[in-house]
């Protein structure tokens, strides 16, 4: 063979890096692929670049929740269309997923490194200078269709580079991208509030976004197709893996793969896990209005409590990732992680009608629901990856579209149906600071009025200016001059009381109740998800995987063997 240099040779990436010479000197901003799986040092910086970006990238996802209350007045929304934003966004944040699926040729990195400097310039100029309603919504989706990618390719990228006897650890550590983004918020904003605008904290993620990007655009690569496209068990793989890659016709390996992601074990396990998290998204975009309409805690002292959810679920997270792959199972974290879950969701769900609990009892249950959720979620995430693996492990890209689409559309069918299922919550919103602020003002008039009932009723059917000479005389008789003006003084907030009083009253009453039914409803998509554990890739016993794994380290050598005898 000559050694003459050739176009294809200038075009082809190196084992560090992008192409070299390729399509001139600003290639290396999108030839990113690694035609050699790289050392563990190198593997380990790119997995923590992608979950750094993904807790910036939700940072800024999340954040509006943080402060919905103030985005709602500011905007003079209706809490029905704040919801929509949130539904509208998640929607088109689950075909974004299909999007990222089909777009996965144009790199994985790419996806991840553009798709955060553009969600940081719409956070930073464009939500928090949106003109009205309407545009926050209409940015807010764009923010939610970047989101929607990247929940697709940071997976997969995690994945990448993650050997399937340290997946769970990898997956444990991506999974901490939501969920530090989640305590991120919480902790700013707790500590920021009250000096703070909602659009001061919009700004503040999308500089954390910016500072991220600059280091993800010169420092993120990606494995080629042909390494990713191969199943990688362990690190003792590699140079088996590097070996099949140079004969490996990519094109061929990947037809068919959406088609075999038509699965019960994929399609089954996506939408259990999606129903399984109906909790968690509660908890990201319904907390702060739930404790601020039902127990009265500010926005900040909610995101407080949220910090003991956060916290205790990214500590599950990593540890028992780590568990399961020294184990080498996942379905037993599962079936564990998932039972508990149910039964401290369901206490949590007994203590909704009771304003008598206390800030600390919540904690500690919203600790338990951390920790549980979280030794079920980790491996979760590596079992769904090893199961798109035994199909083919070409269409990881497909099967996590799959799986996003499906995760984006359960919590947008979810938002929609709170505002249905939990009625009182929108009077509450809308009037319920007003009304309270009204009944303090107005508070020696009511008790003025409600001292004389029936006099003040037919004072009701007149103006001021058109109260008849004798009723006139009367009232100041029984109710006096002076408390008459009172009652003039306050006759806005005296309006406002009769108009929308009732309707809050109702609501209060009602709204404990109705959050019990959802957070049940919760419970049950909990229970839904222990099923579709069993029909997920994976052994139960730790023995049998163990035997697995040296069964596969015996055939790995043995084919290692047979190609180093053929290059003989």
């Amino acid at each position: 063979m000559s050694a003459t240099p050739t176009a294809f040779d200038a075009d082809r990436p190196t084992p560090d890096g992008p192409a070299v010479n390729a399509r001139g000197p600003l290639a290396w901003l999108y030839r990113r692929d690694l035609a050699d799986y790289p050392p563990t040092g190198r593997r380990m910086a790119y997995l923590a670049i992608v979950v750094i970006t993904t807790v910036v990238l939700y940072y800024m996802l999340y954040i509006q929740y943080a402060v919905a209350t103030s985005i709602i007045t500011h905007f003079d929304m209706t809490y029905r269309y704040f919801v929509w934003v949130s539904v509208i966004g998640n929607a088109i944040g689950a075909f974004a997923s299909l999007v990222a699926g089909l777009a996965d040729r144009w790199g994985r990195a790419n996806l991840v490194v553009y798709g955060l400097l553009i969600a940081a310039l719409l956070v930073f100029f464009g939500l928090p200078n949106a003109a009205n309603k309407t545009t926050y919504l209409v940015l807010f989706a764009l923010v939610s269709f970047i989101e929607g990618i990247v929940l697709v390719a940071t997976p997969a990228l995690i994945r990448d580079f993650s050997p399937q006897l340290g997946r769970a650890t990898a997956m444990g550590y991506w999974t901490m991208g939501p969920v530090i983004g989640s305590l991120v918020v919480t902790t700013v904003t707790s500590n920021t509030l009250d000096s703070a605008t909602w659009q001061d904290e919009l700004r503040y993620s999308a500089i954390a976004g910016f500072v991220v990007f600059v280091v993800a655009i010169f420092a993120l690569r990606e494995l080629s197709p042909a390494l990713r496209d191969q199943i990688m068990v362990s690190l003792r793989d590699r140079a088996l893996v590097e070996a099949r890659a140079k004969g490996l016709d990519t094109e061929a390996v990947r037809r068919g793969e959406w088609r075999q992601m038509m699965r019960l074990d994929v399609l089954g396990s996506a939408f259990a896990i999606a129903v399984f998290l109906l909790l968690y998204y509660a908890a990201v975009g319904n907390f702060v209005v739930y404790f601020a309409t039902t127990f009265g805690y500010s926005e900040q002292r909610t995101n407080a409590l949220a910090n003991w959810y956060w916290g205790a679920n990214a500590i599950a997270l990593v540890l028992v990732g780590l568990l399961s792959d020294r184990l080498k199972v996942r379905k037993p974290f599962m079936i564990v992680g998932a039972v508990g879950s149910v039964v401290v969701t369901a206490i949590f769900a007994t203590r909704a009608t009771h304003l008598t609990t206390d800030y600390y009892t919540f904690a500690w249950l919203f600790i338990g629901i951390g920790v549980f959720s979280g030794i079920a979620y980790a491996p979760w995430m590596a079992s769904f990856t090893e199961t798109v693996e035994k199909h083919n492990p070409a269409a990881t890209a497909a099967g996590l579209a799959v799986w996003g689409w499906t995760v984006r559309i359960v919590v947008a069918v979810s938002a929609a149906f709170i505002p249905v299922l939990v009625t009182s919550v929108t009077p509450l919103v809308e009037h319920g600071a007003e009304v309270k602020a009204a009944s303090v003002q107005a508070a020696p008039a009511l008790a003025i009025v409600n001292a004389h009932p029936q006099l003040f009723a037919e004072l009701n059917k007149y103006t001021p200016t058109t109260v008849p000479p004798a009723l006139g005389a009367r009232a100041v008789k029984e109710v006096g001059a002076e408390d008459l003006g009172v009652v003039q003084k306050a006759a806005p907030q005296l309006k406002l009381l009769q108009e929308y009083g009732p309707e809050v009253q109702k609501a209060s009453k009602d709204g404990p109740g109705e959050w019990r039914n959802w957070w049940w409803i919760c419970v049950g998509g909990q229970v839904l998800f222990l099923p579709f554990v069993f029909v997920m890739a994976g052994r139960w016993s730790p023995k049998k995987a163990r035997e697995d794994a040296e069964a596969h380290q015996l055939a790995v050598d043995r084919e290692l063997a047979a190609l180093a005898a053929a290059e003989e």
